[in-house]
């Protein structure tokens, strides 16, 4: 084997082992994704109630003003 071959063949082995690291790392994170939240039901008075402004909401908003 030249010397020319030799290093061709390191750098192909590196750029695969690169390459496969990346890819087992993306398959972790990719694994690992959040679970979905379910659909609110109709009877959860909380998902269904809005945005409330209430008086501590308007004393915020008030103390915040510049």
């Amino acid at each position: 084997m030249s010397d020319r071959t030799k290093k061709l063949s390191r750098r192909n082995f590196l750029l695969t082992l690169g390459a496969g690291g990346a890819a087992t790392a993306a398959a972790v994170v990719a694994s690992k994704a959040p679970p979905t939240k379910p659909a609110p039901s109709k009877n959860d008075k909380r998902a269904t109630r809005g945005y409330q402004e209430t008086a501590h909401t308007t004393n915020y908003y008030r103390t915040t003003k510049v």
